[in-house]
């Protein structure tokens, strides 16, 4: 039976997150600001606009395209999926989610020499990443360093309690995240948009980081900090 998984997404963005989700064996259920259901198997919060702020005690210092209701309703999720112990992906946005979630900050605004290598006006950015050794990022790809696509001004600051980097960028930006035993992974970058019939011959293939989560999701794997 395939897992059946929340995608959390924003008002007109959902199709590669569910193609992605489909290729690795799973059900995407896509939502708009969901209300809490205990009828699913995983979450993955999808990429999007900023976070406000305020949810991290901050005044607005660069937040942009800011949606309050889809605030609210994913860190609910968070909190309700990390309280059943059920696994949850974030990605680019979904990452920051995750983190504030758990009570971390976020740079609001990457400086101007940094955020050239993070983001462009129109279409991704690649540069290459740093996992940390033995980790799952390091495991699932068989790399110490791996390229991947990259669009966001924004980034994480102080990580929220219990959660590890286990990915850097070459300014060491936190590129990716996992909790100390809670079964979540947070990357910052876009794995959605390089599998299938996205497959970039210039970056990893990411339906590698959707085929571990559903695997997980249906209890294949288990889940530990390094997460072997």
């Amino acid at each position: 039976m395939k897992p059946r998984i929340l995608v959390s997404v924003g008002e007109n963005s959902r199709f590669n997150y569910e193609r992605a989700v489909e290729a690795a064996g799973g059900e995407p259920i896509s939502r708009y600001c969901p209300t809490l259901d205990a009828g699913y198997d995983g979450l993955l919060l999808c990429g999007g606009g900023d976070i406000d702020p305020s949810f991290f005690g901050q005044e607005n210092l660069g937040s942009n395209a800011i949606d309050r209701k889809r605030d609210l309703a994913e860190l609910a999720l968070v909190e309700a999926f990390c309280g059943g112990g059920r696994p949850v992906l974030g990605i680019c946005r979904g990452h920051q989610v995750m983190n504030v979630a758990l009570g971390g900050t976020l740079i609001q605004a990457l400086n101007s020499t940094v955020v050239s290598f993070h983001q462009q006006e129109h279409g991704d950015i690649l540069h290459i990443l740093r996992c940390e050794p033995g980790s799952l990022l390091h495991q699932l790809y068989d790399l110490p360093l791996f390229p991947v696509n990259s669009n966001h001004h924004q980034a994480l600051d102080l990580l929220g309690g219990g959660l590890y980097p286990i990915q850097w960028s070459e300014s060491g930006i936190v590129e990716a995240i996992v909790h100390s035993s809670l079964p979540l992974l947070g990357v910052q970058w876009h794995p959605e948009r390089m599998t299938g019939d996205l497959q970039r011959t210039d970056t990893v293939e990411g339906g590698r980081i959707f085929d571990w989560f559903i695997k997980l999701c249906r209890g294949e794997v288990s889940y530990g900090r390094q997460l072997a």
